[in-house]
């Protein structure tokens, strides 16, 4: 059985943090879970043993992990028990708290003593530690506004445009056309690609593509809606059309997700759970 623990982080850490939890899981039946693409780049503190992660920008196995946004699955080994903290970022987070612009990090995984050196493998200590939840958020959550105030000496920001360009894909699940976003933001569709891909890692068009998918996923996840209606709803021109992307995606197609997937999931609530390095 998996376990959930929701979070949610002290305010100045809102804005940057998108999704916290703590988790606990048994191993997984298919000895490798699939890491989907979403709007998150994430932050794992695996407190068990190493996590081994592949992604198209190459492999890593350690205690603390950072992952970028990917237009391809994370390969996690979920052969053994799991137990750890996960959150997840977004674009202006990862820059302010781990001092690293999000494009940098486009389909890779690095190991988190790789980003903040030291500090990162005593913060690891210090949670392996404690079994107490509350504790381990404290720890993690200090440390991340210690981060936030040496980024605000820096003047850490992203573009305020690319900000807004990033907000409008998410809330219209990436059914809103890019010229139509770069017009809302007053420049042209070149230079918002430019801007935007090296804020985020993902171009706009990449981006609202993963917003439809992660809608997908989401709904799927709850058995919401018949695939075709599903389909159409999350901007989709049909059902063949949604099973390409998922299949590009994924990695698999839907029902071989849903038969390998979907069961191990729903130990959990699936409306506040977020994919590991998804």
């Amino acid at each position: 059985m998996s376990a959930l623990v929701p979070h949610s982080p002290p305010p100045p850490l809102r804005p940057l943090v998108s999704a916290a939890a703590g988790y606990r899981a048994a191993a997984y039946p298919a000895g490798v879970h699939r890491g989907l693409p979403s709007h998150h780049l994430t932050l794992v503190i695996e407190l068990l043993a190493p996590l081994s992660v592949t992604m198209t920008g190459g492999s890593v196995s350690a205690h603390g992990i950072v992952g970028g946004l990917h237009t391809a699955p994370a390969l996690i080994d979920a052969s053994r028990p799991q137990e750890g903290v996960q959150y997840g970022l977004t674009p202006l987070g990862t820059r302010a708290l781990l001092g690293v612009p999000a494009g940098e990090l486009r389909g890779s995984v690095v190991d988190l003593a790789d980003v903040l050196g030291g500090s990162a493998r005593r913060l690891v200590d210090r949670l392996r530690a404690t079994a107490d939840w509350s504790e381990r958020f404290r720890l993690l959550d200090d440390a991340l506004l210690e981060r936030l105030a040496l980024s605000r000496r820096h003047e850490v920001v992203v573009q305020p445009e690319v900000a807004e360009a990033w907000r409008v894909i998410l809330a219209t699940h990436g059914t809103v056309p890019v010229a139509s976003v770069a017009a809302h933001v007053g420049w042209g569709r070149r230079h918002l690609g430019e801007r935007f891909r090296a804020a985020t890692g993902l171009t706009p068009k990449e981006a609202a593509r993963v917003a439809r998918f992660e809608r997908a996923h989401g709904l799927l996840s709850a058995r919401a809606a018949p695939l075709a209606e599903l389909a159409v709803g999350c901007g989709y021109a049909d059902q063949p059309h949604l099973a390409r992307e998922w299949r590009a995606l994924s990695g698999v197609s839907i029902t071989t997700w849903m038969r390998e997937e979907l069961p191990f999931l729903q130990d959990a609530d699936p409306s506040r759970r977020a994919d590991s390095l998804a």
